[in-house]
């Protein structure tokens, strides 16, 4: 499943993780839906199996690597997703939405005197 530790932490992780969050935010700067992200996260599990053969001689039609390192990736870039429409809507919209935490807003309670 995974090749080793060290190639998976810097390769899939650091590397790949990267690029997911950055594919996150891209995409819900743009107000695009999550299953955009989720569709660029599969290309680039693909391109992390690639890498991890190409550099460090893994396997490179392993299923289960696939799925892990597709999964990690999914992850970070769907929490960059989130992170970042919180932060959207928040900056966008902020007589009606305030921030609550790093992955959401809720409604703003005004008090009418």
């Amino acid at each position: 499943m995974i090749h080793s530790i060290p190639v998976f932490i810097g390769v899939t992780v650091i590397f790949m993780g990267g690029c997911a969050f950055m594919t996150g935010q891209a995409v819900s700067s743009t107000w695009r839906p999550l299953w955009q992200v989720l569709a660029y996260a599969l290309l680039l599990g693909a391109a992390d199996r690639f890498l991890v053969f190409a550099l460090f001689g893994g396997p490179l039609l392993s299923l289960g690597g696939y799925v892990l390192d597709t999964a990690v990736i999914a992850a970070i870039a769907a929490g960059a997703w989130r992170a970042t429409r919180a932060r959207r809507m928040c900056l966008q919209y902020p007589w009606i939405y305030e921030r609550v935490g790093l992955f959401g807003w809720r409604q703003r309670v005004t008090h009418l005197a």
